[in-house]
C-alpha cells in the first residue's frame, strides 16, 4: 500500500463512523456526574468528536502560535460554557451551534487560504462555549462539576492532540492539499449529522 492510501484510510473510517453514528442531538445517554462521564461525553457524540479533531487540524493549518492558541481557546471557552450551564444560564440554539461548529471548522481547514489567527481563535472560542454548555447541561443535578469538567476537558485535549498529530503527519508525509481534504471530509460529515438531526 502506498503512503497516500494508508493516510486515506482514517478519513474513510471517519466518514463511515459518522454515517453509522448519531449526533449528540439532545445528548441521550451522556448524563452523569463523575470524571468518567465527562471523559466519555466528547468521545461518544460524532459532532463533538469531529469538531475537536478539526480544532487540532486547524491548529496545524495555521501553524506557529496557532498550534497552542487554537486548543487553548477551545478549552478555556468550553470551560466558560460549562460554567454558564451549571449556573442555570439559558442559551438558545446550543445544539445548532455545535452542529455548525463541525461544518465551519471543517471548512476553515479545507479553505484554500488560511484564516487569520485572530478570526480562527474567535470562532473556535465561540463554538467551544456551545460544546462546554452542552457537556455541563447533561451533568446530573448535584454532581461534582469539577470532576465531570476534568473528564471532558481531558478528553477534549486528547482529541485536539490527535488532530494535531494526524494533521502534522498528513502535512509532512503528503502535502498541505491532503490536510485540506481532511477538513473537507469533516465538513462533508457535518452534513450527515445535520441532515440526520432534522
Amino acid at each position: 500500500m502506498s503512503a497516500r492510501t494508508l493516510l486515506a484510510l482514517p478519513l474513510v473510517a471517519l466518514l463511515f463512523l459518522v454515517a453509522m453514528s448519531q449526533p449528540a442531538w439532545a445528548h441521550p445517554g451522556h448524563a452523569g456526574h463523575e470524571f468518567a462521564d465527562g471523559w466519555w461525553h466528547p468521545l461518544l457524540g460524532a459532532d463533538h468528536l469531529l469538531a475537536m479533531v478539526a480544532v487540532g487540524l486547524l491548529a496545524v493549518r495555521l501553524g506557529g502560535p496557532g498550534l497552542w492558541l487554537m486548543p487553548a481557546a477551545f478549552l478555556g471557552s468550553m470551560l466558560v460554557g460549562g460554567l454558564l450551564a451549571s449556573s442555570g444560564v439559558t442559551l438558545p440554539g446550543i445544539e445548532w451551534g455545535i452542529m455548525a461548529s463541525v461544518l465551519v471548522l471543517g471548512l476553515l481547514v479545507a479553505a484554500t487560504r488560511a484564516v487569520p489567527l485572530w478570526i480562527g481563535a474567535l470562532l473556535v472560542a465561540l463554538f467551544a462555549a456551545c460544546h462546554g454548555y452542552a457537556h455541563a447541561a447533561e451533568m446530573v443535578a448535584g454532581g461534582s462539576l469539577g470532576s465531570y469538567a476534568a473528564g471532558f476537558l481531558l478528553a477534549t485535549a486528547t482529541l485536539h492532540a490527535a488532530g494535531i498529530a494526524f494533521g502534522m503527519l498528513v502535512a509532512n508525509k503528503i502535502n498541505l492539499g491532503a490536510l485540506r481534504w481532511s477538513g473537507a471530509a469533516i465538513a462533508a460529515a457535518s452534513l450527515l449529522i445535520i441532515f440526520g438531526a432534522l
